[in-house]
């Protein structure tokens, strides 16, 4: 079994509108696909299982779909966002989705993975990490209880959980105390 890797919000096929409202450094959306398969296929080899945290396309149809999910190394874990409503699950599974859920889904019995953010606290049992808000500056990259997985935020590729673990044990000031 290989890593595990998390990424939110790619909306392959949007040709403008997340272009222009999220600030993302591409002239046109063929760019922007080509650029986030890429950088996927860099990082995510074929053993490694990737959680999409919703908003996978955009403005595609089921077969544009299937092309660029054969394109994406690793085993795809979809968790459906407000744009990914057009199919269920067995047409997700069909375009190359090897498990797909609408709901949010427990990693590790503490990380929720939601698409849209989950109200944790310090005191909460859970960390979140999801996705949804793109740059929304009311949300922190991580926080002790919290990790915002969106491409914006994370370079544009898939981010190891490792690194997200990391992250979140930093955040927590008794994690510093208890990892050196």
């Amino acid at each position: 079994m290989g890593n595990i890797y998390m990424i939110s919000d790619t909306h392959f096929g949007d040709a403008g509108a997340i272009l222009k409202y999220e600030g993302r450094p591409f002239k046109d959306g063929h760019e922007m696909n080509e650029q986030m398969i890429e950088n996927w296929n860099r990082v995510v080899g074929a053993e490694d299982t990737v959680y999409h945290l919703g908003d996978f396309a955009c403005g595609m149809d089921a077969g544009e779909i299937t092309a660029i999910l054969g394109r994406l190394n690793g085993h795809k874990i979809l968790i459906a966002g407000n744009h990914d409503r057009d199919f269920d699950s067995r047409r997700w599974m069909d375009m190359g989705f090897g498990e797909v859920s609408f709901l949010p889904v427990v990693l590790d019995e503490f990380y929720i993975l939601s698409h849209q953010p989950m109200y944790v606290n310090i005191y909460s049992p859970y960390a979140n990490i999801f996705g949804h808000v793109h740059n929304n500056p009311m949300y922190a990259d991580v926080s002790e209880r919290s990790f915002c997985a969106c491409v914006e935020r994370i370079g544009y590729a898939p981010i190891a959980f490792e690194a997200i673990r990391r992250g979140i044990l930093e955040a927590d000031g008794k994690g510093k105390k208890q990892g050196g």
